[in-house]
């Protein structure tokens, strides 16, 4: 059996992972009361306990991703309708998150910070 995870520990992985995804402009801060992560002001990730993060994603990418991972992606009614897809934390790996925190750091970055990224 995997040993628990917590809040703390989410947070330190999404944190190595956004550093060596090499994200400009990125703070740690709180979206309503949870540790997240955030870009020109908005959260692009949220911890939301120690078995969910919540992305900052496209709905339309948000059902593909359903769709070709539900063992990783899922949705509950709190959820319907908005740009935002919790995922299990254990159920996804390293290489698989940081495509995902990337995606969701693209949706919410100011316009100056993505062509800074795309040029490097």
């Amino acid at each position: 059996m995997a040993s628990p995870v917590d809040i703390d520990s989410v947070a330190a992985r999404l944190q190595q992972l956004i550093t060596q995804a090499q994200l400009p402009g990125v703070e740690p801060g709180a979206h309503y009361g949870l540790p997240a992560f955030k870009v020109g002001g908005k959260a692009f990730v949220t911890v939301k306990n120690n078995e969910t993060v919540v992305l900052a994603i496209p709905i339309d990418r948000k059902e593909q991703l359903m769709e070709m991972a539900p063992e990783i992606y899922f949705q509950t009614d709190h959820y319907v309708g908005w740009p935002s897809l919790p995922l299990r934390i254990t159920a996804i790996g390293d290489e698989e998150l940081q495509q995902r925190l990337i995606e969701a750091w693209q949706y919410r970055a100011p316009k100056k910070l993505l062509a800074a990224f795309r040029q490097m």
